[in-house]
């Protein structure tokens, strides 16, 4: 796979095609470009749009990046997804797991809730907001999963775990912290629980203290904490 389409649309940010960059040359993200490519020639609507597959890196550069937090896969309804874990353009109703990440934060930290699900300014904050598949069939919840992104996004974590120090990494469910297993504690915090869907979020997420943990981690490493606040819908930059 190369990190840019014939139209010039997709291209991975400098500083992560510098680390990472070299990895969509592999002959397995070749596949996987193929395989996307007769998806959509097949007429299958891909989520998210071509432009925003990166967002994720888009947002937050190699060297912003504080805290990492792995999602799954892309929602697969219609206007949902937009490259970043957890989070939906603004107007779409924000999905349950969003919604208990929410009321986590504001038993936490005392941080209102917000009318809108839209997570970039985190990401622009240095939260990266990272699926282990970042392509998804509308209606067909995984129809991506092992075709290929999985290992790209093995060496992201890898690469942030050895050439970054002081990070901290949200691992919410057994997907999550299985794909976190090469993450070198003595270097990172990282911080485990349930994930936050309906399903499982009373089993742990709720109440975890993640985000001020991760707040108290950096303050004593020398870096500034993440302001975990959200705009209004109304005061919003749509990137």
């Amino acid at each position: 796979m190369n990190d840019e389409d014939k139209e010039g649309r997709i291209k991975l940010e400098p500083s992560w095609k510098a680390r990472v960059g070299d990895y969509l040359q592999r002959e397995e993200m070749r596949a996987l470009s193929a395989f996307l490519r007769e998806r959509k020639a097949a007429g299958a609507r891909i989520y998210p749009p071509g432009p925003r597959i990166f967002a994720a890196f888009d947002a937050t550069p190699f060297e912003a990046v504080k805290v990492v937090i792995l999602g799954q896969d892309p929602y697969h309804g219609p206007g949902q997804a937009h490259g970043l874990c957890f989070s939906v353009l603004p107007g779409v109703p924000v999905p349950p797991s969003l919604d208990n990440i929410y009321k986590e934060i504001q038993r936490d930290l005392g941080i209102a809730r917000p009318d809108h699900g839209y997570l970039m300014p985190w990401a622009e904050r240095g939260v990266l907001l990272l699926n282990a598949v970042l392509t998804v069939e509308e209606g067909r919840a995984g129809a991506h999963q092992g075709k290929g992104w999985e290992g790209f996004t093995d060496h992201v974590v890898d690469t942030l775990n050895r050439e970054r120090e002081g990070l901290v990494f949200l691992l919410w469910g057994s997907y999550a912290q299985a794909k976190g297993r090469v993450i070198d504690t003595r270097r990172h915090r990282v911080l485990k629980t349930t994930h936050p869907s309906p399903l499982s979020a009373h089993r742990g997420f709720l109440g975890s203290g993640h985000f001020s943990a991760a707040n108290d981690y950096l303050s004593r490493h020398g870096q500034a904490p993440v302001d975990w606040s959200l705009p209004p819908r109304a005061e919003l930059v749509v990137r």
